[in-house]
């Protein structure tokens, strides 16, 4: 039998529209979508602007959680218009 905690997890985890995408991902389809200069443009992050890739790029998101939130939010709102 499955505590309440765990059933409120399981429910936010299906809500969640970021669960089971990666990063990686995320950062791939924004790039392929706005390129690396529109990107940096509308989050201004170094490593978007400054000799980009994808590697720097998920090396700084994964450790700097205010830009990982800028990041996703930007996905999820390409996301929806399609």
């Amino acid at each position: 039998m499955e505590s309440n905690e765990n059933n409120t997890t399981n429910r936010e985890q299906v809500n969640n529209p970021l669960h089971g995408v990666k990063l990686s991902d995320i950062l791939e389809f924004l790039v392929a979508y706005y390129g690396w200069e529109e990107l940096g443009s509308m989050i201004k992050i170094n490593c978007f602007t400054s000799d980009p890739s994808i590697k720097s790029s998920l090396k700084f998101l994964r450790k700097t959680p205010w830009a990982r939130e800028k990041v996703e939010g930007l996905y999820l709102k390409c996301v929806r218009k399609h």
